[in-house]
């Protein structure tokens, strides 16, 4: 059982059978009537976000995550597969699933996937990979302005902001959790 006063960010809690995350919360204690727990709070499986206050009291059955680093294998278009490396037990994931990390992901990566009463709801990325530059427009010469920018395509399909002096071929680190280019990488030099 969780007690609402108990509530931290990234604290998992059931409210009539489904499994929620707190975002945001705040420990009220106004001058007249009793404390509360404001609280922010998206339901894991729908993604639906709401805000509401409960008593400092109010019980609530815990929600078990469980999570597993598995390898992302291949798409044959509609689904995803990933494999367990330890079991090897293959999980077909849809797109709706996979949409956020899979711009991210080359086969044979590994992913971190949650599940919740042996289902799987989210796939993340790790939160910095390493990728290939495989499109993008040539820097112009004398062209030196700072903060400039222009779009890449990297070798999984992602369009990346970068700077003008990258060019086709090259390795790039980028933070999948934004998905800003953070510099040149060390990899394939």
């Amino acid at each position: 059982m969780v007690y609402a006063s108990d509530f931290r960010k990234g604290k998992t809690f059931q409210i009539n059978g489904e499994p929620h995350v707190v975002l945001d919360f705040q420990h009220v204690k106004p001058g007249k009537g009793a404390a509360f727990v404001r609280t922010k709070y998206r339901n894991i499986i729908t993604g639906a976000t709401r805000e509401e206050a409960f008593n400092p009291n109010d019980k609530f059955e815990d929600a078990i995550i469980e999570t597993k680093q598995m390898q992302y294998l291949y798409s044959d278009g509609e689904l995803f597969y990933f494999m367990d490396p330890e079991s090897y037990d293959q999980i077909p994931l849809s797109e709706e699933q996979v949409a956020e990390a899979i711009k991210f992901l080359r086969e044979n990566d590994t992913a971190t996937i949650k599940f919740y009463k042996g289902n799987a709801f989210q796939v993340e990325a790790p939160n910095f990979v390493d990728l290939q530059v495989t499109e993008t427009e040539p820097g112009v010469k004398g062209d030196t302005a700072t903060n400039v920018t222009k779009a890449a395509t990297v070798e999984t399909g992602a369009v990346i902001q970068v700077p003008i002096f990258i060019e086709e071929g090259e390795y790039i680190q980028i933070d999948t959790r934004t998905g800003e280019y953070l510099g040149r990488s060390k990899v394939g030099k």
